[in-house]
């Protein structure tokens, strides 16, 4: 996804070998890769900081590699992501699912203004249904 290649249905962007062998080098650790076990975790986790911190869940997706949320707050989006994947990480060390790891979520994340009823929904028919088949979870 780019900024030219970004609506639901639309065409994807061909993949760059070159680009992607370069961010592998950068990497100091092997990318997470999130199990059932792990993405029940984070399900309930996603749930209950939106409960206590009043936002409006409107949907959620965890993969293997990645988490979408969509959500409704008066908050600044930056301190609402950067708060979230803290408090993930915390349960997540918690509950022993991710060792001794030093990260566990990529930096920043895609953090976009839905300013419609439509965009709400096409948002969440995004994280629902163009992810590929639901996955298990523990």
């Amino acid at each position: 996804m780019d900024k030219f290649h970004n609506e639901y249905g639309g065409e994807f962007v061909a993949p760059d070998e070159r680009f992607e062998a370069m961010r592998c080098d950068d990497l100091a650790e092997d990318p997470l890769l999130i199990s059932p076990a792990m993405r029940g975790v984070i399900e309930d986790t996603i749930e209950q900081h939106c409960d206590f911190r009043e936002w409006h869940l409107f949907a959620y997706n965890v993969r293997t590699n990645h988490v979408h949320v969509v959500v409704s707050a008066s908050g600044d989006p930056d301190r609402m992501l950067t708060d979230l994947k803290a408090y993930l990480t915390r349960v997540l060390r918690k509950a022993t699912a991710i060792g001794d790891r030093k990260r566990v979520w990529a930096e920043g994340g895609s953090k976009r203004h839905l300013y419609t009823d439509d965009a709400v929904r096409r948002a969440c028919e995004y994280v629902y249904l163009a992810q590929g088949p639901d996955l298990p979870r523990e």
